[in-house]
């Protein structure tokens, strides 16, 4: 244009200054505008208001305010559209303060040329004097700005502003605000206002949709979202990449892997071009479903196809590496990452350090993490949980209170779901006191409680059996929490668990009144507590209602119907109650089988199962360790100790993996037969085969040596157990206990029973019989001194008295169970001393 002597006018300089902002070179478009002036140019509002844009875009509003003085200064007024741009700008840096004051200076300024002004607008109050009037373009960047930075009350006020100074909201206002209504959980609120913009003559567009669809999906609401999905295509919206993508991530949340998988096909069919967060969608959907194969194949097809993977592709495929334990691929991956200068952020640590935690790779996880702090990266929510969530699993509660300490000092506030995680961990080491203050100091802290938090509180007061069931539930009524699945599953199990079906009835239908999706997991709880209670009439009533409604029974229902027919003892009950399931469409699976051969197996009825066996093979089911197990627990109870071994023989020949469950049954069948010498065989073979013995091993062990009356193996097993930290049933003590007894040796026998409490055993009736029979036995001795005689009858005494107290009750079996009972109370009759059972008074 130079060369032909074409001139330049104020247009053509604006074109250069927006195409130079619109590539980020917004510091060289004001010194080519600044250039075309110094030749005669004159500038006007619509380069200046190119140039504020482009600064505010990019954060740098100081620069984009000393334009709009130069602007003044060349006597150009600014207009609305140069202030939608600054509102946009100190929304972008996250000062609401300013983006608002400018909107009400701009609203204030009509009709008021010498409007009021105050110090703190210091930086607006040339609005004031211009007569400027704020469009919904104004108004809606300051509504979006809210709604992205958790400030959804402030956006809702200001729409509400916008409509009483007569600013119509349009359909991107009101797309905004659906997302807001979305991020907060206020899913219902924003169906409602999807339906009432129509109302309003606003057509919903893409956006609006896909909002809400993706939010449906993340909520688990798959059968809304696909609705949603049919209202577009009636509206005849035309399907975009966002939409599709927002489709197939959610269709690959709710595990539909097929229908996510043909809807990336026919992207290509629609002449859509798949970016990096469509394949990363699809890529996320193969780690979930643990087909890493076909996640790396995408991976590659995207190198193929110069699409470039961001931290997020690889999130996801670092997430399905540790997922399936493949740690080494993780860490291999994190390091290709870095090679490709996309550096790894904290939440990509979070998850591998969550993963190798989870592995039991401990050094692994703290090496990740120390790389992670030496990159200069702070700790975060999901790194404390990482944490957290490993001392839950260690038992290691206790470090909890170090790490709050360091992690805290460096900056972190916890939010709520540390203090969630906090407390669910303290509840389960039995440390109710320390979870009960951290949930007072959430209220004090003014930490929201949501449902999770709070059913995390009720299960671990529940659990404590201090609180009623209604007397929890009020208290989370007055709370303003509404009941989720979660909660009502609680409820009804502590229902049960405390003998009241009523009430677990009563929590079942207002769970259904509050239109809450009854799903098999509740329906097996009820059906647990009423098998408990002997009702299965009524457990089947459930059932049926369950059926109804299109839940068919799993293979939990099964076993819990099966073990509660079991009771009968006989085997037409259990197998019919089996074809009463199958019958309401049962899936004959492995699980099923294997409930059905355990159940027979327990009542020794090693026939029928074999029977059951036979069946399962035809139907080309393999016989896993489960299926052994069970037959060789079967073998053992009917005492056929050779079909018990040749089991195993046959288990390790079809290449069945036993595990320490298989070890223990057949130490079990040999200790009950008094075969300790083969035993210890046994003991031997599992230790070289790689099984590390666990408290249930050494149990068997302890109880085997002291039954054949080998205390010095007895008592170096169990010093063994409790060297690795098992500590022993009550049973098992009730052996070493009866073992000194048995010799006269009652002060070891009350040590040990000392050591027990101490360890958490409870002392049963059977613990209490052996020690007050060992005391009245010692007292009989004619060589007994009076004194010894006398504080030999004490101790008998004070442990029936205790025995009372803590209500382990002395039946008529344990006076038969050869532990002298009978000849207790004979003694105590002759001595005039008889408790009273009411009240615990001699």
């Amino acid at each position: 244009m130079v060369r032909r002597a074409v001139y330049i006018d104020s247009y053509t300089c604006n074109l250069l200054v927006n195409g130079f902002c619109r590539v980020g070179l917004v510091e060289y478009a004001e010194w080519v505008m600044d250039n075309f002036v110094g030749g005669g140019i004159t500038r006007d509002v619509v380069g200046f208001n190119t140039l504020i844009a482009a600064y505010c875009k990019a954060g740098q509003v100081s620069r984009a305010l000393e334009l709009i003085e130069k602007m003044e200064r060349d006597g150009l007024v600014p207009d609305t559209l140069t202030y939608n741009a600054l509102v946009h700008g100190f929304c972008n840096v996250g000062d609401f303060l300013k983006a608002k004051s400018t909107i009400h200076q701009m609203l204030r300024s009509q009709g008021n040329e010498n409007g009021p002004h105050n110090d703190r607008d210091h930086d607006q109050n040339w609005i004031g004097s211009m007569n400027l009037k704020p469009n919904v373009i104004t108004l809606t960047t300051l509504i979006s700005a809210y709604n992205k930075q958790q400030g959804l009350e402030e956006a809702l006020s200001l729409y509400e502003e916008m409509v009483m100074n007569g600013i119509f909201p349009d359909v991107v206002t009101y797309s905004s605000i659906i997302y807001g209504l979305c991020k907060h959980g206020r899913l219902s609120e924003a169906k409602v206002l999807l339906k009432e913009i129509e109302k309003l003559g606003v057509n919903p567009n893409n956006v609006s949709y896909t909002t809400l669809v993706d939010s449906l999906f993340k909520a688990g609401s798959p059968r809304e979202a696909l609705a949603l999905q049919s209202q577009m295509v009636v509206r005849g919206l035309v399907f975009d990449l966002v939409i599709c993508t927002a489709l197939m991530a959610g269709l690959f949340k709710v595990g539909k892997l097929g229908e996510g998988k043909n809807l990336f096909q026919k992207i290509s069919k629609l002449s859509l071009v798949p970016n990096c967060i469509t394949y990363s969608a699809l890529i996320d959907g193969y780690c979930n479903s643990g087909d890493m194969g076909s996640a790396e194949a995408i991976l590659r097809e995207m190198k193929e196809k110069h699409v470039f993977p961001n931290i997020i592709t690889y999130s996801s495929l670092i997430k399905g590496y540790m997922k399936k334990g493949m740690i080494g691929d993780a860490v291999g991956l994190l390091r290709k990452m870095v090679q490709k200068n996309v550096l790894p952020n904290v939440f990509v640590y979070a998850i591998l350090i969550d993963g190798c935690f989870k592995a039991g790779k401990q050094e692994v996880a703290l090496d990740v993490y120390n790389e992670m702090k030496i990159r200069g990266l702070e700790d975060n929510h999901f790194i404390f949980d990482a944490f957290v969530n490993n001392m839950k699993k260690c038992g290691r509660m206790e470090e909890a209170e170090g790490l709050i300490m360091d992690m805290t000092s460096e900056g972190l506030f916890l939010d709520r779901v540390n203090y969630t995680s906090l407390m669910d961990g303290f509840f389960k080491v039995g440390k109710e006191s320390i979870a009960l203050n951290l949930f007072q100091e959430m209220a004090e802290k003014d930490i929201g409680f949501d449902v999770v938090s709070y059913n995390v509180l009720i299960n671990g007061l529940l659990r404590l059996g201090k609180y009623e069931v209604k007397s929890v539930y009020t208290g989370m009524r007055e709370l303003g929490v509404s009941p989720d699945c979660v909660t009502y599953n609680t409820l009804i199990m502590a229902s049960c668990r405390e003998g009241d079906p009523v009430n677990a009835f009563e929590l079942w239908n207002e769970m259904k009144g509050q239109g809450l999706i009854l799903n098999s997991f509740t329906c097996n709880i009820l059906i647990g507590g009423l098998c408990k209670e002997d009702k299965i009439e009524k457990a089947m009533d459930v059932l049926n209602e369950m059926v109804a409604v299109g839940s068919l029974p799993t293979s939990v229902t099964h076993r819990l119907l099966l073990d509660a027919s079991s009771k009968t003892r006989r085997a037409d009950a259990i197998l019919q109650m089996h074809q009463n399931l199958v019958n309401m469409g049962l899936d004959l699976n492995l699980d099923v089988y294997n409930n059905l051969i355990t159940v027979l197996c327990r009542l020794g009825m090693t026939r029928k199962a074999t029977t059951v066996l036979e069946e399962m093979s035809g139907r080309g089911l393999l016989a896993d360790t489960i299926t052994y197990n069970a037959l060789i627990r079967g073998y053992g109870i009917s005492s056929h100790l050779k079909r018990a071994f040749a089991t195993h023989s046959k288990m390790l020949a079809e290449g069945v993996s036993p595990n320490i469950e298989t070890y223990n049954i057949l130490l079990g069948v040999l200790s009950g037969a008094g075969l300790m010498k083969k035993a210890d065989e046994l003991f031997s073979e599992m230790k070289n085969r790689g099984f590390l013995p666990n408290a249930s091993t050494y149990d068997i062990l302890v109880s085997g040596y002291g039954k054949i009356g080998n205390k010095k193996e007895a008592i170096r097993c169990y010093c063994e157990m409790v060297s690795k930290g098992f500590v022993p049933k009550t049973g098992t003590y009730n052996v070493l206990i009866s073992d000194f007894a048995k010799v006269g040796k009652m002060s070891q026998a009350r040590e040990l029973m000392h050591e027990m409490q101490a360890r958490g055993a409870c002392p049963n009736s059977s613990t209490y019989s052996i020690l007050i029979s060992g005391w009245c036995k010692l007292s009989k001795q004619p060589e007994v001194e009076k004194k010894f005689w006398k504080s030999y009858r004490a101790e008998a005494k004070r442990l029936l008295i205790e025995m009372n107290e803590k209500g382990t009750v002395h039946q008529q079996e344990h006076m038969r169970d050869g532990h002298g009972l009978a000849s207790i109370w004979l003694f105590l009759h002759t001595t005039g001393k008889i408790i009273d059972g009411s009240n615990g008074q001699w």
